[in-house]
């Protein structure tokens, strides 16, 4: 097989088999925050298919606020821990590589009226929007227990086995919230009228999670421009813009950046570059000159909306997508809903069995398989 998608992969101390990632994807299967044996069975298959790199769904760090629904896994506590530690086991077992997604949803609402945030959410300003109270703004001191939250959830994931790291800076969830100035009004040092320095929150937690961890632990950030407050906002509307925001991330530890859009091959900058030109991981990776993975409707025709409406998704052509990875535009990719459909994806791609995959159903979310 002369695919890049199957070229080894190293950052730090880790080297994985192919450059293919399973996507974190919200799944809301942890009763009481607890993973249990079903979760560590779904990643299993995953790993066992052939996935490079598996990202667990995410998993909120000790905070009362962290989690918007009940289902949510816990990335703390002695029962939710050894949920996990039972699906690093079962992932490592079946000759895989994974990470958690370590996760705070902060001012957003909560996916079910029905079962209320068990705290009042959180956030840099109490905004969920522009304009749109929802909880409470941050305190200095709630601001520093948080990100005291996400280095203790990083040294658990190490003494766990994990094999390397993700926190989730991206689609409107807490680490976003303080990048957006739609969100982060603060005038403290968490805050400030600069993308650059509303980064302070995000490069704190790289910071102290960089000397807490081993040194050849990699750690991923993820990060959007889009989030799920408004569908068309752009942090970074210019190529120095987009360096100014992404350069102070990898100074302070970031290892790779995981850029996420609607459709990977989507150009950035259009205007620039053409309707050929880079996506967001491409130009990331240009300007911050680190590894990037790139992700967004891969191996189906159709973007995350088609799954609100119930729509069935088919499986579509790689070679756009080997093209621009084996003109190294980008690192990794991430795959989301065709893996829900295909546990094996991976190794049906490498071994050439692309007609037998399954398109992608809405109501496969019911499950956990």
């Amino acid at each position: 097989m002369t695919s890049p998608l199957f070229n080894e992969f190293s950052v730090r101390g880790l080297t994985l088999p192919n450059r293919i990632v399973m996507a974190p994807m919200t799944r809301n299967f942890a009763p009481g925050g607890v993973p249990g044996a079903h979760n560590a069975e779904y990643y299993r298959k995953r790993a066992e298919g052939g996935t490079g790199l598996i990202l667990t769904e995410g998993t909120v760090v000790d905070r009362p606020e962290a989690a918007n629904h009940p289902a949510i896994p816990h990335f703390h506590g002695e029962q939710a821990l050894a949920g996990w530690q039972e699906v690093v086991e079962a992932v490592h077992g079946a000759g895989g590589k994974i990470a958690p997604q370590i996760w705070h949803t902060g001012a957003v609402k909560a996916q079910r009226p029905d079962a209320p945030r068990p705290g009042e959410p959180e956030g840099p300003s109490g905004l969920f929007k522009p304009d749109e109270p929802n909880g409470k703004a941050m305190t200095e001191e709630d601001v520093e227990d948080t990100v005291a939250a996400f280095v203790s959830a990083a040294k658990d994931a190490q003494r766990l086995g994990f094999d390397t790291i993700e926190f989730h800076g991206a689609h409107g969830y807490l680490i976003d919230q303080f990048f957006w100035d739609g969100t982060n009004q603060r005038e403290d040092r968490w805050g400030g009228d600069s993308l650059t320095a509303r980064t302070a929150f995000a490069t704190e937690i790289l910071k102290r999670t960089r000397a807490a961890v081993a040194e050849d632990m990699p750690i991923i950030l993820r990060i959007s421009q889009w989030n799920q407050q408004d569908y068309t906002r752009r942090l970074a509307t210019t190529p120095d813009e987009l360096e100014a925001w992404v350069a102070p991330l990898v100074d302070a530890g970031a290892d790779v950046l995981h850029c996420s859009q609607r459709r990977f091959w989507e150009p950035e900058f259009p205007e620039l570059d053409g309707e050929k030109g880079l996506n967001f991981a491409g130009w990331v990776k240009k300007l911050a000159g680190v590894p990037t993975i790139s992700v967004g409707s891969v191996a189906l025709d159709g973007d995350f909306f088609s799954t609100f409406k119930g729509e069935a998704m088919a499986p579509t052509d790689l070679g756009d997508l080997e093209e621009r990875m084996d003109r190294g535009e980008f690192d990794l990719i991430a795959v989301g809903r065709a893996l829900i459909a295909n546990p094996d994806w991976a190794n049906m791609v490498r071994e050439g069995r692309v007609a037998d995959l399954q398109g992608y159903r809405a109501e496969q979310l019911g499950e956990l398989v």
